[in-house]
């Protein structure tokens, strides 16, 4: 039955694709925005209590409802699984600014490609070049198919289903919206959504960096990870992009990487000495985007296979 939701929902998203400000995702943020409101009281406890509270609300009774089909019938529990996995995922939810970027590159047309980038990360983009356009973009691909696929199908495999992958799209949001805004970002209130949004994605995190590595260039997939993670601030940041950098041949983050050990302690620090070019991999050009998206759909088709063989073995 999970294999056949997962692979439902996919084909039903690529006929039609759930929008990013669908009414179901504006109420699930105005009832983040309202519980913190009403619960913010510059503590990590009342941060920790209003997640708690958010996180209940949504799950609870997706896995009730989950209980009550399987008590129906199979088809009705098929049918809530489906509308549930086609809820929390987003293979094709942003997908239509990565295609925007990728036309606009390939037409020469630097300027809406900078548009289109800005619009999709709230970036500043106005002095980016072809190679700081191309490598957000694909980093923000990766990213954005990780949490909203990957993430997503590892805890729709867990018991209770989709009442766990409601839980991951809440807690992903939870962890943004709660510390992202710059009047959140010095508050303790969302410290809480973050850490316990690292637990969470923490095996999710390594088993998408793995299918990179599997479906790319695994020896320098490998090696950025275990040399390059560290770079980022964010640790699952850092693997995913440094495995999926490594995968694709593309150096991934290094702007990035200058820009914060400067900031640390531009006094102290020779960059020149740094050897940030000897990461494996090449500048990213617009050509790097089109291989990004046979990676993505390299990693894909792995985990429906994985999952296929999985599910025929526990029928047998």
């Amino acid at each position: 039955m999970t294999f056949i939701s997962i692979l439902l929902a996919l084909l039903i998203e690529q006929l039609k694709p759930l929008r990013a400000d669908n009414p179901i995702y504006t109420q699930i943020q105005h009832l983040a925005d309202k519980i913190e409101a009403s619960f913010n009281a510059g503590t990590v406890k009342h941060g920790r209590l209003g997640w708690w509270l958010v996180v209940g609300l949504l799950t609870i009774p997706t896995a009730l409802i989950y209980w009550l089909c399987l008590r129906l019938s199979p088809f009705a529990a098929l049918a809530w699984n489906v509308l549930i996995v086609y809820l929390t995922l987003g293979f094709r939810r942003y997908s239509h600014y990565f295609t925007s970027i990728q036309l606009a590159l390939s037409s020469g047309d630097e300027e809406a490609a900078r548009r289109f980038l800005a619009e999709w990360t709230h970036l500043d983009t106005s002095d980016m070049d072809v190679s700081e356009i191309s490598r957000l973009t694909v980093e923000r691909a990766l990213m954005a198919t990780h949490r909203n696929v990957f993430g997503v199908f590892f805890w729709f495999l867990m018991p209770v289903g989709p009442a766990c992958a409601v839980m991951y799209r809440v807690a992903e949001y939870l962890a943004r919206a709660w510390t992202e805004p710059e009047h959140m970002q010095d508050e303790a209130f969302g410290q809480y959504a973050t850490k316990v949004f690292y637990w969470i994605d923490w095996v999710p995190a390594r088993l998408t960096a793995v299918a990179f590595a599997v479906v790319g260039n695994f020896e320098d997939a490998v090696y950025s990870w275990r040399n390059y993670a560290d770079r980022w601030k964010d640790e699952v940041v850092g693997i995913i992009l440094s495995a999926g950098g490594g995968a694709l041949g593309v150096r991934l983050g290094e702007p990035e990487e200058k820009a914060m050990i400067l900031q640390a302690d531009a006094s102290a620090v020779d960059i020149d000495s740094l050897d940030l070019e000897s990461q494996p991999g090449t500048e990213a050009t617009p050509r790097a985007l089109q291989s990004a998206v046979g990676l993505v759909w390299r990693a894909l088709l792995l985990w429906m296979l994985l999952l296929a063989l999985l599910s025929f073995a526990v029928w047998i």
